[in-house]
Formats: structure tokens, C-alpha cells, sequence
């Protein structure tokens, strides 16, 4: 795994698992392991591989995963279907500690200019509208290097 290889790195790793991540989620719970690559977070919340490998490196990288017709379009695809979830909380379809990531990756997105605010409306259904504050932080952090 190369930190190096962008955002196909995402078109890869979703390439075979996509279309089942969403069904799993249509179907109202997360069985199997894609939240790495299909709800990325900001690196530097998780040390493992993935965490690492998966994660977004910085609000640039940000941008141009949303930006990008097919990551951007199946990102905003599967939180639409997650909004569609109705009576269930973000534990109940996610199972611990994915709730977490999940509002790590919403916050992240949120962050993006001119974004689509399915991020938003997914805050707010599951989280109370509240960001994930470590999320906030290391992007306050990556504002204040500049």
C-alpha cells in the first residue's frame, strides 16, 4: 500500500464491493468490511493499515474525492440510502465503532466547499447535527500549517 497512489486508490478498493456495501446498507445493516474506503475519514483518527491507507490525507483530498464523478456520486448514492433508514439509529445499522466513523466521514465532507448537504442531513438524523470534533481538530491543525 502506497500513501502515494490518490484517490484511485478508493476506485480500487470499491471496485468488487460497492454495489454490496449499498445493498447492505438498503437492507438496513453493515455486515462486512468496506467502511475504510467507502466512508473515508480524515487520516490520523485510526493507526491501523487501513486507517491510514484509506485515509483522507487533507481537505484538498477532500474535494477531489467528492469531485470525482464516480467516488463523489456513489458517496452521496450511499448516504442518501443510509438517510433512507428509517426508526434506526447509526449503532443499529452500523454496528460499533463504524457509528464513529461514519460521523468522522460526514463531518469530513461537510468541510468541502459548495458540498451536497446529504452530509448534513445525515448529522443531523443520527448525531444531533453534532461533528465529530477530532475530525474538526485535524483540520483545524492541517488550516493552521499552511
Amino acid at each position: 500500500m502506497n500513501l502515494d497512489d490518490g484517490i484511485e486508490r478508493f476506485v480500487t478498493a470499491q471496485q468488487y464491493v460497492y454495489h454490496q456495501a449499498l445493498n447492505e446498507i438498503k437492507n438496513g445493516r453493515k455486515q462486512s468490511h468496506w467502511m475504510w474506503f467507502v466512508f473515508p475519514q480524515i487520516r490520523g483518527l485510526g493507526f491501523t493499515d487501513f486507517n491510514v491507507y484509506y485515509g483522507i490525507k487533507d481537505l484538498k483530498e477532500a474535494e477531489q474525492y467528492l469531485s470525482d464523478p464516480m467516488l463523489g456520486g456513489r458517496l452521496i448514492e450511499i448516504s442518501l440510502a443510509v438517510l433512507s433508514q428509517q426508526g434506526k439509529t447509526a449503532m443499529e445499522i452500523f454496528g460499533k465503532p463504524d457509528q464513529r466513523k461514519l460521523k468522522s466521514s460526514m463531518t469530513l465532507f461537510c468541510q468541502v466547499q459548495n458540498t451536497n448537504p446529504v452530509f448534513q442531513k445525515v448529522l443531523e438524523r443520527y448525531y444531533q447535527g453534532s461533528v465529530d470534533e477530532k475530525t474538526m481538530a485535524i483540520l483545524l491543525s492541517q488550516k493552521s500549517n499552511l
